[in-house]
């Protein structure tokens, strides 16, 4: 697994206390669940120390910064976005990224889920494309094309 890690950060939001199980499972590409059970059983089997180190990361780690979209995406939005069927907005797949383990310990999802997403986003996308080419053979794409070279 040559993955490049990124920062250490804690993320409360996928976090039960402080999050600091969370980013530690993501920093190193594991399930949360498997980072929390070997801090518990690590405390419970004699290890005490460890609740000092989580007490202690809890205030040195800073908190996972939140993803925010590009702007390019809100603010030049196509001609054709104006032509799309009502709804395909709020089911909008095409930006989100799949992972997929190849182990249970991995973060990620199961090879079959892996696949439905991958089959539910290139249907997003096709649909996205049939809108455009839409737009694009349409009188009004002409039209607008006309006026626009004047």
């Amino acid at each position: 697994m040559n993955r490049k890690r990124g920062e250490l950060y804690r993320d409360a939001e996928q976090g039960k206390i402080a999050g600091v199980c969370a980013g530690i499972a993501d920093y190193f590409g594991w399930e949360t669940w498997l980072v929390r059970i070997l801090v518990v059983s690590g405390v419970l089997f004699g290890m005490p120390f460890l609740i000092l180190g989580y007490v202690a990361a809890w205030f040195i780690l800073d908190k996972k910064p939140e993803k925010t979209m590009s702007g390019n995406h809100e603010q030049g939005e196509s001609q054709y976005a104006r032509h799309r069927q009502p709804g395909k907005e709020n089911g909008d797949v095409s930006n989100e990224s799949i992972k997929v383990k190849a182990r249970i310990w991995q973060a990620g999802e199961p090879p079959k889920q892996a696949l439905y997403d991958i089959r539910r986003k290139f249907r997003s996308l096709e649909g996205k494309v049939q809108a455009m080419e839409q737009y694009v053979t349409s009188a009004e794409f002409t039209v607008s094309r006309e006026i626009n070279k004047l």
